[in-house]
């Protein structure tokens, strides 16, 4: 039977996961409001995209700094702050028609979003230890996130229009609920946290390719999250209602595809996997463009897990290859190389204003390809039972200078 130590973890693990749940939905639900900003406001759809772009460079420029702060200090208040901030963010929707005010206050919800992540992937981190299965929970509980959201806004906002969109701050409450009770339980000291930024040497070479191939599957993604309803409408002669269905599938696939990677980074090397799921990546999401009829939607799903499978081993890599500064990792892996997918969407928009949808999305089929060959010859991170001698003794001090405090 597992430890009380290894229970009080998985109990921990399972409510920072939840949490993780509540913050990425604010991702997933932005892009289900556009319709709805459209429909309701009459903004135009160039209008309805700027405001996801508020959200995305919000996050994406302030990300960066987060983890800075979270290389320096440990900031375990900063957890519920952002969850907050995420929800009271997109629960501000309702307050104004204006463009602007609409912007801002999706902007405060990116910012919210970007405050979660390096603090949340720190915590975890603290909680998994080298358990990838574990650290693949965090990553899960984004991925549902994701998923849920659409039906969620479905359900409120598109029963009682946009006025009822403060109803979307109840998941950010139960979230700030979730972080509470972790704290009130028992999690097992341990030395992986920030703070081991004394230990170990940044290879910042390795922690640039991969953040390349990051950007390459957040492009991907997020393109076709984008426009992955349009496309099947209009390429695939679905109805509206059944189109929205493969933007739910293909949210849901990533949950398979994170607990996936996590239970393969117990057998193989995490390198290995990454490489193996973005070559992998390259026939599939070519199906998803050019299977016809409702066969897409097994390449849709099939997209969506291997896109998935590298994601948290992305964060735990990143966290290896930058062990001073494992708060820039955490927000780098998680957050600012993921926002460039929604950066990079309204060029693929204009693109697909130019020479159709269709024709648009076809670069993306090369993405992977070029991830993979950046990864190819990639070192894994030395395992930490191999790092140097004095590690394992700084590492304990570290840890009872935290339990003193």
């Amino acid at each position: 039977m597992p430890s009380a130590a290894a229970r009080s973890a998985r109990h921990s693990a399972r409510l920072l996961a939840y949490s993780h749940v509540t913050v990425d939905f604010y991702q997933g639900a932005l892009a289900a409001l556009v319709p709805f900003l459209v429909l309701e406001r009459g903004y135009t759809y160039a209008a309805a995209a700027g405001v996801v772009l508020a959200s995305s460079l919000s996050s994406s420029v302030v990300q960066p700094l987060f983890g800075a702060l979270g290389d320096r200090w440990r900031l375990p208040w900063l957890i519920p702050v952002s969850i907050f901030f995420a929800g009271a963010g997109m629960a501000g929707i309702a307050v104004s028609e204006s463009f602007w005010i609409t912007a801002v206050v999706a902007a405060v919800s990116g910012v919210g979003v970007a405050a979660y992540h390096p603090a949340g992937a720190g915590r975890a981190r603290e909680i998994s230890g080298d358990d990838h299965v574990l650290m693949s929970w965090f990553s899960l509980g984004g991925n549902i996130g994701f998923a849920v959201a659409p039906l969620v806004v479905a359900a409120t906002v598109g029963v009682l229009g946009l006025n009822a969109s403060p109803l979307l701050m109840i998941p950010a409450l139960t979230g700030m609920v979730a972080v509470a009770l972790i704290g009130r339980g028992r999690v097992p000291a341990t030395v992986h946290t920030p703070q081991r930024a004394a230990v170990g040497r940044d290879d910042w070479v390795s922690f640039a390719r991969m953040s390349v191939a990051i950007i390459c599957r957040s492009i991907v993604f997020v393109g076709m999250g984008s426009f992955i309803v349009l496309f099947m409408h209009q390429y695939r002669g679905l109805s509206d209602t059944f189109a929205a269905v493969s933007l739910f599938v293909f949210y849901i696939g990533g949950a398979f595809g994170t607990a996936i990677g996590g239970y393969l980074a117990r057998r193989w090397p995490r390198t290995t996997i990454v490489r193996g799921a973005y070559l992998a990546a390259v026939p599939v999401v070519a199906g998803m463009l050019m299977a016809p009829g409702s066969l897409a939607f097994v390449f849709i799903a099939l997209s969506s897990i291997v896109l998935y499978v590298p994601f948290s081993l992305h964060v735990t890599l990143g966290q290896d290859y930058l062990p001073r500064h494992m708060g820039t990792a955490s927000g780098v892996t998680l957050g600012l190389a993921v926002s460039v997918g929604g950066v990079a969407a309204p060029v693929i928009g204009a693109l697909a204003d130019t020479v159709g949808l269709a024709t648009a999305l076809l670069p993306l089929i090369a993405l992977p390809a070029i991830a993979y060959l950046v990864l190819l010859g990639m070192p894994d991170p030395p395992p930490r039972t191999s790092r140097q001698p004095g590690d394992r003794a700084a590492l304990e001090a570290v840890a009872a200078r935290q339990t003193e405090s």
